[in-house]
């Protein structure tokens, strides 16, 4: 076996138990909270985080993908993430609680969805100069 390609099972591996930790800690949110608190906004963060983790560690361990997440756009979900988790302790009133979730999830929206369109990019381009 040649070396790339064990360093590519070894790759592989880590990605499967980085994707099965992320799925068991989403099973998790799903399973042990009761049906009203997913109309909470707190809920929703989770849940983005949750997928926007599943992402960047895609991209971290697929080693000959040079795609990088806006480092801001991420910090800034983070906060107002960490910001809404702490509502109670900062007495927010529900709706700049609402608000500050609801960047939360853009910003990780956003970030998710820059990372799809440069590897959906980054996939068309070889493909395209072997067609012509």
């Amino acid at each position: 076996m040649t070396d790339s390609a064990l360093q590519s099972r070894v790759a592989r591996r880590w990605t499967v138990i980085a994707s099965g930790l992320l799925l068991l800690a989403l099973g998790l949110v799903v399973i042990y909270t009761g049906p009203n608190a997913f109309y909470s906004p707190v809920a929703l963060v989770v849940v983005s985080a949750i997928g926007l983790a599943a992402l960047l560690l895609q991209v971290r361990f697929r080693r000959d993908l040079p795609i990088y997440s806006p480092l801001w756009l991420n910090v800034l979900g983070i906060v107002c993430a960490t910001v809404s988790l702490f509502a109670d302790l900062l007495r927010m009133p529900s709706r700049l609680l609402d608000l500050v979730a609801f960047v939360a999830v853009v910003c990780f929206g956003i970030s998710g969805l820059l990372i799809l369109h440069a590897l959906r990019r980054r996939v068309q381009v070889p493909q395209s100069t072997e067609t012509q």
